[in-house]
C-alpha cells in the first residue's frame, strides 16, 4: 500500500482534501472524551488555532488502548475525512489507525488542566507554546517577522546585518552586557590596577549591542536605504511589563531623508504591518480578542483608519499642562514624557495615533540633528493607544562640527565610535531612521499586557532558565 503524506490541520481546514479522502495527521491531544462506544479526540498540530476532531471506534481499538491517549500526548492518525455531524467543527476524521508517539502522564503534565494563569505559564516556558494562547501569539510573531522583511524588500530597502558584539554604546546609557573571555578568578591588570582588556579575546572591552543604528547609518551612506532586524540587549534592572533584557529591534536608515520623510515611512510601515496582521492572522487575533482584549480588533482598525497627528513636543506639553488631568509624573517643558502622558494625547485628546517631534536636546541622544533654536532636536516618537511610544527615531546630525560639539557637551568618550564620527568627514549627507521594538509591536497586535508573554523565552533580571 502506498504511504500517505502527512497533511497539516490548517490545510485540511482550508478544504485542500475532499470528504471521503484518506488523510494522515499528527499532533498533540488537547482533549479526549467519549463513552464505551466512541472516543472523540481533539488534535492540534500547531499550524492553526483550531483543533481537528478525531472519532475513534472503541470496539475497534479496544478500551485499554485509549488509557495513555491523554491531554498532551502526541499521536499519529490515519483515517477518512468526513463531514462532521456535531457542533463546533465542519469536518472530522474517522480513525483507521492511531499510533502513540509520546504519552503525557496526567499526574505530572503541567498543562493537564485548563485555565492556567499567564504567570504560571511563564514558569514553564518550555511547554507554554502548546497552549492556544501562546500558539496564537507565536504564529502572529512569525507572520509579523515575514511582513517586516516583505515590506522593506518591496520598498527597495536592503537587509543589513550589524554586529551583536560591539565596542560602542549607541544610546550612551551605559547599561550594557559585557562580553569577555577573561578569567574572573585571575583577571589581568595594568599598572594602574585596571582590567587589562588587551589580553581579552577582542583586545578591548566589548559588549552586547543595544542597537544596530550606528552601524546601520554606515549602510545607508552606501546602499541608500537599509534596515536591520536583530536581537538587542539592555542590562537594566527593570522588572516591568514593558521591559526585557533581550529583545528584537527593526531599524531602517535612509540616506537623503529628513524628519518628514521619516515620519511618512514610520506611519506607512506601521499601517502595513497591522493590515497584514488583520488579513493573515485573523483566527489568532479573534481568539486573543475573545479571551484577553475585547477591543483589540477595533483598536487595530482604528490605527489603520486614521492619519497620525503630527505636533511638536512643545505643543504636546502645552496640551498636557492645560488638560486638567492629574498625572503621576509632573509635566513641564524639558520633562521626559511618560507613558501616561503619551497615552493621554493619543486616547483622550486627539483620539488618534500621534507623532511628537522636536524634543529638548537634553533628553535625547547625541546623534539627533540639532534645530536652529539651539534647544531642540529633530527627534520623533510615534505614540499608540494602550502602550504609548512604539517607535523612536530622528533625522541624524550630518554636520561633523555640530556632532563633535554635542559629544563634548555630554562629556562623551568618542574613542569607541571614532569611525562613526569620521563618516561626517567623507561625503556626509542628510539621513534619518528609527527603531521599532518588535515585542512592542507584538504587544499591540496581540492585545497582551506583559511583554514577557510575546517572546518565547523572556530574558529579565534573575530569569534565564529556559
Amino acid at each position: 500500500m502506498e504511504s500517505i503524506r502527512r497533511t497539516k490541520i490548517v490545510d485540511l481546514l482550508r478544504k485542500k482534501k475532499e470528504f471521503g479522502a484518506t488523510v494522515d495527521v499528527k499532533g498533540w491531544v488537547r482533549t479526549i472524551r467519549g463513552n464505551k462506544y466512541v472516543s472523540f479526540i481533539h488534535l492540534n498540530d500547531g499550524s492553526t488555532i483550531h483543533n481537528l476532531q478525531i472519532v475513534a471506534d472503541v470496539e475497534k481499538f479496544g478500551e485499554a488502548f485509549f488509557k495513555p491517549v491523554t491531554t498532551g500526548a502526541c499521536i499519529h492518525v490515519v483515517g477518512t475525512l468526513v463531514e462532521s455531524q456535531g457542533k463546533g467543527q465542519t469536518m472530522e476524521i474517522q480513525a483507521d489507525t492511531i499510533e502513540i508517539y509520546g504519552t503525557a502522564d496526567p499526574e505530572t503534565y503541567p498543562l493537564q488542566k485548563k485555565g492556567h494563569s499567564l504567570e504560571f505559564l511563564r514558569e514553564i516556558a518550555y511547554l507554554r507554546p502548546r497552549t492556544n494562547t501562546f500558539g496564537a501569539i507565536f504564529r502572529i510573531r512569525h507572520h509579523m517577522s515575514y511582513a517586516i522583511h516583505k515590506y522593506f524588500n518591496d520598498n527597495g530597502f536592503f537587509y543589513f546585518h550589524t554586529p551583536i558584539v560591539t565596542a560602542s554604546d549607541a544610546e550612551g546609557a551605559g547599561s550594557m552586557f559585557q562580553v569577555t573571555t577573561l578569567d574572573f578568578n585571575n583577571t589581568p591588570r595594568n599598572d594602574k590596577g585596571q582590567v587589562d582588556y588587551s589580553e581579552d579575546f577582542f583586545g578591548r572591552q566589548t559588549n552586547l549591542t543595544v542597537s544596530g543604528q550606528l552601524e546601520g547609518e554606515l549602510g545607508a551612506m552606501s546602499l541608500g536605504a537599509i534596515y536591520t532586524f536583530g536581537p538587542t540587549f539592555r542590562a537594566e534592572n527593570s522588572n516591568t511589563p514593558r521591559h526585557l533584557a533581550e529583545f528584537w529591534m527593526i531599524e531602517p536608515e535612509v540616506a537623503f531623508y529628513d524628519i518628514n520623510d521619516n515620519m511618512d515611512l514610520a506611519e506607512d510601515f506601521l499601517k502595513y504591518l497591522i493590515k497584514y496582521a488583520l488579513e493573515h492572522c485573523k483566527d489568532d487575533i479573534d481568539f486573543l480578542s475573545e479571551h484577553f482584549d475585547k477591543e483589540l480588533v477595533e483598536r487595530l482598525n482604528f490605527v489603520i483608519a486614521n492619519d497620525f497627528v503630527r505636533l511638536t513636543y512643545t505643543e504636546g506639553v502645552e496640551i498636557l499642562e492645560k488638560s486638567g488631568q492629574k498625572f503621576e509624573f509632573p509635566v513641564y517643558w524639558g520633562a521626559d514624557l511618560q507613558s501616561e502622558h503619551e497615552r493621554y494625547l493619543v486616547e483622550k485628546h486627539f483620539k488618534r495615533p500621534v507623532i511628537l517631534t522636536d524634543y529638548p536636546k537634553e533628553i535625547k541622544s547625541f546623534y539627533m540633528k540639532q534645530n536652529e533654536d539651539g534647544k531642540t532636536v529633530r527627534g520623533m516618537d510615534v505614540l499608540f493607544p494602550k502602550i504609548g511610544e512604539i517607535i523612536g527615531g530622528s533625522e541624524r546630525e550630518a554636520d561633523y562640527d555640530k556632532l563633535v560639539n554635542r559629544t563634548k557637551e555630554l562629556g562623551m568618550n568618542t574613542d569607541p565610535i571614532w569611525w562613526y564620527m569620521e563618516t561626517r568627514k567623507f561625503g556626509t549627507a542628510p539621513h534619518a531612521g528609527f527603531g521599532l521594538g518588535f515585542e512592542r509591536l507584538i504587544l499591540f497586535i496581540t492585545g497582551m499586557a506583559n511583554i514577557r508573554d510575546v517572546i518565547p523565552f523572556p530574558r529579565t533580571p534573575n530569569n534565564a532558565e529556559f
